[in-house]
């Protein structure tokens, strides 16, 4: 197999340790659906993001304002969590390396993220300096797992999918991938033991991005 076109990373997990304890977001997203639902929902398996976007439906089919209002108030107190867990978060050693070593062999070199750009550029300030697109969530038209992501990533490159990697430390990441017909890596740096990731067969596993480049080198694909 000849070089990849392209190698579209996750951030959180991926090319930085940011420690976000998604239970407490729903339980303070629920706190919040009970001023407007006039009951705690109660969390359920969905992500954060998306159990938000559904209790602010069931507001609007109420009161439309409210629903704008919930919508609001809950996308700041995620917000909020994401930049204090970026105060307190660190870019992984091996990041800068990786993405200097992809630009020099022409490697086109990607983030994207469900966070949003303030609290990524936190933790990697020269981010866009090192990369050839990054799309946050707040500029990417649908957040993966919705496979126009990382499609939208790739179109800005030039790439073709099937030349082209997703790296990620989250089964959203390879499920994304498998969506777009792309190539997949999966990382054990964030929460994701190699066991949930093996059953997924992702092309690559390993222990993290270092490891993963080493691996891509041996096979010609860097």
């Amino acid at each position: 197999m000849r070089k990849l076109d392209a190698i579209i990373f996750d951030f959180d997990g991926t090319l930085a340790e940011l420690t976000i304890d998604f239970d407490l977001m729903k339980r303070k997203i629920a706190a919040l659906g009970e001023v407007f639902l006039g009951e705690r929902p109660e969390p359920g398996s969905t992500p954060a993001l998306e159990w938000l976007e559904d209790l602010v439906q069931e507001t609007s089919r109420r009161d439309r304002d409210e629903g704008m209002e919930f919508r609001t108030r809950g996308r700041l107190v995620i917000a909020a969590m994401e930049l204090d867990a970026a105060r307190e978060g660190t870019l992984f050693k091996f990041t800068r390396p990786a993405l200097e070593t992809l630009r020099s062999r022409a490697v086109g070199a990607g983030v994207i993220t469900r966070n949003i750009s303030a609290a990524v550029k936190i933790v990697f300030p020269d981010i866009e300096e090192l990369t050839q697109v990054f799309i946050p969530r707040e500029l990417a038209r649908c957040v993966k797992p919705d496979p126009d992501h990382l499609l939208s990533a790739l179109e800005c490159l030039g790439a073709d999918p099937a030349r082209s990697l997703m790296v990620g430390d989250h089964p959203m990441d390879i499920e994304t991938a498998k969506a777009a017909g792309s190539l997949s890596a999966a990382v054990t740096s964030g929460r994701t033991g190699g066991e949930v990731f093996r059953s997924m067969t992702p092309d690559y596993l390993a222990a993290d991005v270092g490891e993963l480049m080493i691996e891509l080198e041996r096979d010609g694909l860097v």
